[in-house]
């Protein structure tokens, strides 16, 4: 089984610019945890810069592509069979609950 810990995060460099997005990025690999393909696609989204992941499978990241286009290039790390849910939170308001100070300080930066 692969440890997913609650609080994974880049935060080295936090920015804010115009031209940068937040993203939230979702999937379902549909294949049991245990599977080499949940650390390849892991591995692949942690290649962002800026990155948070607040629960297991949600991430967050800013990039300055366009929502297709980080569709596309963490789709290309899936099965046909998988899901994967890219959506644009940019200036969006949230909520928390149970999820930890550096993630949430992550996102009052990025979000």
């Amino acid at each position: 089984m692969i440890k997913t810990a609650t609080v994974r995060i880049q935060t080295h460099r936090l920015i804010r610019s115009t031209n940068m997005k937040t993203y939230l990025v979702s999937y379902d690999l549909r294949v049991p945890e245990t599977s080499e393909d949940y650390t390849k696609l892991i591995d692949h989204i942690k290649t962002y810069t800026y990155w948070a992941t607040p629960l297991k499978s949600v991430w967050f990241i800013k990039t300055s592509k366009a929502v297709s286009q980080v569709r596309d290039d963490i789709k290309s790390e899936t099965d046909a069979n998988d899901g994967l849910l890219v959506i644009d939170v940019t200036n969006s308001n949230w909520g928390t609950v149970g999820i930890g100070s550096k993630v949430t300080d992550w996102m009052k930066q990025n979000i």
